[in-house]
């Protein structure tokens, strides 16, 4: 059915890509110059949490930390919990010494829990994230591949790519911390926004069944309608997933907030691309094949 929207998605596609095309190369910039915030989790590096018994005091909580002369650390804190993060991986006696000190000086109940990453397996976890995510890209270019064609595939794949690489470049901007859940967020965020991007795909496929294809202009056309036809469907689903998120960053412990900020960057670029990069370059593609004539019977006299 044809769409009486007004707004054109093909025709300012251009526009939108352009903005993307600026703010992927800011970030990527970023990401040269200075790279990622990696955690312990992808650098050496001991986390400690630390359960107490009271209420402390920061100020004081912060002046012993720098006494113990570790080098540079993160801290957070909680109600009757702090986190410290070193980005030293701390010997056997150093973690002995950190605990006895706190507890003779801070808080003589306090309970700690502490894990120690050392180069290689920080490697080796950056080298699983980034196998992970492969296996997923190639996994989603074979479904795509089977349930429709190589240019969905092809298209879809461009699509989770820049999702990716737009969460990435926030992080290298903001520099805000990359560790195990944010990867997680990436993999959530991949199939949010292929799932947006079928939907779409699946429509395009249905309309193609019925459409007299005769020019570039009606292919246009049939994106532009599909796109209007899902487009409440996809504003649903990513709202109701936004405001999910928005509430663990607002109201969630400081273990999550940098998983649901990713999360929250992810969900709204995937609704994005879904519509201006994922349907706009599968119709580049389509545009490559030559439309098939329909052959004209002779009239009869």
């Amino acid at each position: 059915m044809r769409s009486k929207r007004t707004f054109d998605f093909v025709h300012t596609s251009r526009r939108f890509l352009t903005v993307s095309a600026v703010i992927l190369l800011i970030g990527l910039i970023m990401l040269g110059i200075k790279g990622l915030n990696y955690g312990i989790d992808f650098s050496a590096g001991t986390s400690v949490d630390i359960s107490t018994s009271k209420s402390l005091n920061q100020d004081q909580v912060r002046t012993f930390l720098d006494d113990q002369k570790f080098g540079e650390y993160s801290h957070t804190s909680g109600v009757n919990r702090e986190t410290v993060r070193f980005k030293h991986a701390l010997s056997s006696d150093e973690e002995k010494a950190f605990k006895a000190d706190f507890l003779a000086k801070i808080d003589p109940a306090a309970s700690f829990e502490v894990n120690i990453v050392d180069v290689d397996i920080a490697k080796e976890q950056q080298t699983n994230a980034m196998l992970g995510m492969a296996i997923a890209c190639i996994g989603i270019v074979l479904y795509l591949s089977i349930r429709f064609e190589w240019r969905f595939a092809l298209a879809a794949v461009a699509s989770i790519v820049y999702d990716a690489l737009f969460v990435v470049c926030m992080f290298s901007i903001f520099r805000l911390e990359v560790n195990l859940p944010f990867i997680l967020a990436v993999l959530t965020i991949i199939g949010y926004s292929i799932n947006d991007t079928v939907v779409i795909f699946d429509r395009i496929r249905e309309n193609l069944r019925f459409a007299k294809i005769k020019t570039h202009a009606d292919l246009d056309r049939l994106v532009n309608d599909s796109i209007w036809q899902t487009l409440a469907r996809s504003i649903n689903t990513v709202i109701t997933v936004l405001l999910a998120a928005v509430c663990l960053f607002v109201f969630g412990g400081e273990s999550i907030k940098l998983f649901s900020l990713a999360m929250i960057f992810g969900l709204a670029s995937g609704a994005y691309s879904s519509i201006f990069i994922a349907s706009q370059l599968w119709l580049y593609f389509k545009k490559k094949q030559p439309i098939k004539k329909t052959a004209v019977k002779p009239q009869t006299p």
